[in-house]
């Protein structure tokens, strides 16, 4: 017997409570600092293919597919043949996370057609919504079901259409837009509508809603290394609230996780602003060759190659091979061989985004 039986949204109960309201003013505040200070790399790309690298990493990981930054920055350079079956997941996910950045940026809406497609990318298949019995969720030690998702494709379809209005219409609740993203998430969760991706999908579906109520301009604000560091924590919460209705505690931890995670993206931001300058001054001083596309080529991609000065600059291979060699000779670059092509490491760039 299901122990739950999920409620179309918006639910008549206290959301915001004296705690929530509290926790708000932090999380909104680091949120608004991390807004400001994303505008101080203008090109955009720099952000959302580093950051957004690092996301598709932590958040595979929360489905315990595990690689190494290396692994993943080799697989840029790589064939598609040649990538290992985790780089792929991981970048199924980048992938992802752009096209429905894309969509949400164009249309100002974020449909269940979009969540579709945004599942289908990450799996590369078209199996759409649930159409049999979900996964039952048990309790590791006993064993016991402690709750079972929607189980008929109706009822599926009935509540993803549900959180659709919710998530797109603010006539319906007039929740603080972080705590709409907690019962979204929630919801999401638990309906559990895809039979794959669910987790990852929800989590993309978190920054798009920030991106979407205008809270960030890029989709770079994170929850998937805040859920790994308190994974067990999240599982009870979520439960907590089949449970007991404890949607406060909930709330809560996704508040928690939004400012932690603010503030840590803010600091890595600022790291890569300052090398950024750092390395500008330096090229622009020492070599002929300078522009703002290879600045840009070195910091979207920290393991780069020819090709990629190539098409970015649109030199000849012979030049842009002259480049990297020249920044390599001189220490801005390592030079390392992969088969018989070489590629070029920013190594403090790579140091700041490993950490």
């Amino acid at each position: 017997m299901n122990p739950y039986a999920l409620s179309t949204l918006p639910i008549n109960m206290e959301f915001e409570t004296a705690k929530v309201l509290k926790k708000l003013t932090y999380a909104h505040r680091a949120l608004a600092e991390l807004k400001g200070v994303s505008k101080s790399i203008p090109n955009q790309t720099i952000l959302i293919n580093t950051l957004g690298l690092q996301e598709a990493k932590d958040s595979s990981a929360v489905e315990n597919i595990i690689t190494t930054h290396d692994d993943l920055y080799k697989a840029e350079l790589k064939a598609k043949s040649e990538i290992s079956l985790e780089s792929k997941e991981v970048q199924n996910y980048i992938e992802a996370l752009k096209r429905g950045f894309g969509i949400v940026n164009k249309q100002k809406l974020l449909t269940i057609r979009t969540i579709t497609e945004i599942q289908a990318t990450l799996e590369k298949n078209n199996a759409g919504l649930r159409k049999v019995p979900g996964t039952t969720l048990k309790n590791n030690t006993t064993g016991e079901v402690i709750y079972t998702p929607p189980q008929d494709y109706q009822t599926v379809v009935d509540l993803m259409s549900n959180l659709e209005r919710y998530i797109n219409d603010d006539d319906l609740s007039d929740l603080d837009p972080l705590v709409k993203m907690a019962v979204i998430h929630f919801q999401f969760e638990s309906i559990h509508p895809f039979y794959d991706g669910n987790g990852r999908t929800g989590r993309i579906i978190n920054v798009l809603y920030l991106v979407l109520q205008n809270l960030l301009d890029l989709p770079i604000l994170y929850l998937s290394k805040f859920i790994i560091s308190n994974k067990s924590e999240y599982y009870k919460k979520i439960q907590d609230v089949r449970d007991d209705n404890n949607f406060e505690d909930w709330i809560l931890f996704i508040l928690d996780g939004v400012e932690q995670t603010a503030k840590d993206t803010i600091r890595k931001i600022l790291q890569i602003q300052s090398l950024l300058l750092k390395q500008k001054h330096l090229i622009r001083k020492n070599y002929k060759f300078y522009s703002q596309d290879l600045l840009n080529n070195l910091f979207k991609h920290p393991y780069t190659k020819i090709e990629f000065i190539e098409n970015d600059l649109k030199v000849s291979r012979i030049t842009a091979a002259s480049y990297l060699n020249k920044l390599s000779d001189d220490g801005i670059l390592i030079k390392k061989k992969l088969g018989v092509t070489n590629y070029y490491i920013n190594q403090e760039l790579f140091e700041i985004l490993s950490k």
